[in-house]
């Protein structure tokens, strides 16, 4: 086994960049089941509103990922929003995650971190329904700014974020 010297780890020197506005989304979906989506689709869950207590957690947790995430960069987020979308032939809700800044780093890390954790929270308020629950997917989905540019996921991006896109 390699030997781990942690003395060789730190963060990314981002000092010779360019302070540039970055963009990204991260999607992903909990599948609920039959009987937990009814009872979400009619706002009808023992402990609340999932979906509304997601966004709270998901921007919340997107604010703390340079505590949870070693050697991430601490950054001012300019922006954070989680997006729901019911999925009812899937019984499933698909989450996205928008974060943005204007940064000489990105805010990739940012977007999955606020995004796992609206999946998480919607999956707390549902497993008093459904226990078999499952979070599939969870990826990011587009990136803009810096010096790479624009980039989206190979397999494309849902029309909902298209949409979310276009009003930012």
């Amino acid at each position: 086994m390699k030997n781990r010297n942690l003395s060789n780890w730190s963060m990314a020197d981002v000092s010779e960049k360019r302070v540039t506005r970055r963009v990204a989304v991260a999607g992903g979906i909990i599948r609920l089941g039959p009987k937990a989506f009814k009872l979400l689709a009619e706002e009808d869950l023992p402990k609340g509103d999932p979906l509304a207590m997601a966004e709270i957690a998901g921007i919340q947790a997107a604010k703390q990922t340079p505590s949870l995430i070693p050697l991430c960069h601490p950054i001012a987020l300019n922006r954070v929003q989680i997006h729901s979308v019911m999925r009812p032939a899937d019984h499933a809700v698909e989450v996205f995650c928008v974060a943005e800044i204007a940064e000489k780093t990105g805010v990739e890390m940012e977007a999955l971190t606020g995004l796992s954790m609206a999946l998480l929270t919607i999956w707390d308020l549902t497993k008093p329904v459904n226990a078999a629950l499952e979070i599939t997917h969870t990826r990011l989905l587009y990136k803009s700014g810096g010096k790479s540019g624009v980039w989206t996921h190979p397999d494309g991006i849902p029309e909902e974020v298209e949409e979310i896109l276009a009003g930012l």
